[in-house]
Order: structure tokens, then C-alpha cells, then sequence
């Protein structure tokens, strides 16, 4: 395989209440994609549980662990057997009553290259998250890794374009979303064509912007942990290529092991022949660092 040749795999599953059970979902996927080839592989946001932001209550805390801790030690492990990359997307306890979203990132040699605490919290209607998570102060970052330079933010990220700038500016040639995103039931119907699309949408905006694949793992099924409607995850991970075009797709309501092969050096040529880097005017975008412009 040349150096420029690099295969990126994507974990989709469906998560209960049973902490063990999604790990073990998890750690098949991974070893799954490596058997297919995977250089790099990313689990979708917050893997370990069902996603407990839907409700605010003090019980899910206890679901958060340090980072480094015991969950990156046994990624770093498979890291190091399979010869991979690994994204795990987990909860961290940073201290008492101070807990972020947090992405690990792990080189193919099992080390522990840093960490990602998700920038941008969302507090909408099932999405509470301002009551879990303090926002990331770390900033936008990339890391060269055994199989290229990625970046790495975490699913309202996506909606930014701010995020996936500053961290293509790190020379990420990789940028990685997991994800945990869907439907409320009552809406899909009027809404879940239109609010799909606007979410693949903007992160192919995002590859071609910045001239970088873009890649989102999101999760499966239909989870209501108080008992009301919940949320149905609409899965549909996603690789898409530096002029945004989708190289695979997940399905709505299947787990699966996505595999797919990029090359690097498209991104070089992207850059070249669509040169926004280049043609930015950052003498003129001092006010980007304001709320609104009155």
C-alpha cells in the first residue's frame, strides 16, 4: 500500500443500558475493521451508554471515568495489537462536578497521542447537554498519527465551520465527527428528510472548504432511557472526500463496520487546484471573534 494510501474504518452500533455489553459491541467493531484492513477507526459519540442527555439526571455521572483511565488502557492495548488508530469517544471525569465530552486519541503503537473535549454544548429539547458537560477549553487540535495528520471534534461541532477551519489549519488531513444524532419521533415525518440532509450537507461543505475528508460515525436505534419518545438515531455514517462526495454510507438502522480506502494525496492537490487556504483574507476577519456584528 503507498504511504499516501490510508483505510478508515467506522463503527456503527445501536447502545443500551448495559455499560459492558457496548463495550464488548465496541471492541468487535474495532477489531472487525482492522481484520478489513482499517488504519484508523472511530467509534461514534459516546459509545459506552445510551445517550443519557436526553434527560437531566444526577445518576449518569456516575457513568464518567478519568482519561487516561482503564477504558484507554484496553484501546491503547488493541491499539497496539491490530497496529491501529483508535478515536474512542468517552465521558470524562476531569474532577468533582467537572466532567466534559471528551474524544481519546491513540496511535497504532498503543500510545496515548491526547484528547478532545467537545468545544460546542448543545441544550435543546433531548439534547441536555450543558447539564453533563463543561466546554472544551483545549481548543481545536490535529496529531500526526502512524497514518497521517487528523483532526478530531465531536458531533454539535459539525455544525461549525469555525471548528473544522481551525483544525484544518493544524494541516489535518482527516477530520473526525463521532456522532450521536436523530430524530424525534413526532417529527420525522415533516422533518427527518430535510434535517438529514442538512447535517450531511454541512459536513461535506466542511471537506470541501477545507480540502480534507470528513468522517462521522453515528449511532443506530431508538433510545427513550425516562420512558417518552426518545430519540431514533438515524445512523447513516460517512466518509466523504475532499470535494465532498460521499464514499460510503452507512445504513439507517444496522450496525455495520464501514471500511474505505483515501489517499492522502488528494488533499494536497485538492488544496492546490481549490487554493482557500490560499485566498483567505484574514486581514479581514478580526470580527469572526464577535457574537454579532450590531
Amino acid at each position: 500500500m503507498s504511504n499516501s494510501l490510508v483505510k478508515v474504518g467506522v463503527v456503527q452500533n445501536a447502545c443500551t443500558m448495559d455499560v459492558e455489553a457496548n463495550l464488548a459491541a465496541a471492541l468487535r467493531g474495532i477489531k472487525e475493521a482492522a481484520a478489513k484492513g482499517a488504519n484508523i477507526i472511530c467509534l461514534q459519540e459516546l459509545f459506552m451508554s445510551v445517550y443519557f442527555c436526553q434527560i437531566e439526571d444526577h445518576k449518569y455521572f456516575s457513568l464518567a471515568e478519568s482519561i487516561p483511565g482503564p477504558t484507554t488502557d484496553l484501546f491503547q492495548s488493541l491499539a497496539r495489537e491490530h497496529e491501529v488508530v483508535i478515536i474512542a469517544s468517552l465521558f470524562e471525569r476531569r474532577a468533582p462536578g467537572l466532567y466534559h465530552n471528551t474524544a481519546a486519541i491513540i496511535d497504532a503503537d498503543g500510545s496515548f497521542l491526547g484528547k478532545y473535549r467537545k468545544m460546542h454544548i448543545p441544550d435543546d429539547p433531548l439534547f441536555y447537554e450543558k447539564f453533563y458537560f463543561t466546554p472544551g477549553d483545549l481548543g481545536f487540535r490535529a496529531w500526526d498519527t502512524k497514518f497521517g495528520r487528523i483532526g478530531v471534534c465531536i458531533c454539535w461541532d459539525q455544525w461549525y465551520p469555525e471548528a473544522a477551519r481551525l483544525t484544518a489549519l493544524q494541516g489535518a488531513q482527516i477530520l473526525f465527527y463521532p456522532t450521536a444524532i436523530g430524530w424525534h419521533p413526532s417529527e420525522k415525518a415533516k422533518y427527518g428528510e430535510r434535517h438529514h440532509s442538512s447535517w450531511e450537507t454541512v459536513q461535506r461543505g466542511h471537506a470541501i472548504a477545507n480540502g480534507c475528508y470528513v468522517v462521522a460515525p453515528n449511532r443506530i436505534g431508538h433510545e427513550a432511557p425516562d420512558g417518552g419518545d426518545g430519540i431514533e438515531f438515524w445512523g447513516q455514517s460517512f466518509v466523504a472526500d475532499p470535494s465532498g462526495q460521499i464514499l460510503v454510507r452507512g445504513s439507517v438502522d444496522q450496525p455495520e463496520v464501514l471500511v474505505v480506502e483515501v489517499d492522502l494525496e488528494v488533499v494536497d492537490t485538492q488544496r492546490t487546484h481549490w487554493p482557500f487556504l490560499r485566498d483567505r483574507r484574514i486581514d479581514f476577519y478580526g470580527d469572526i471573534t464577535r457574537r454579532f456584528i450590531d
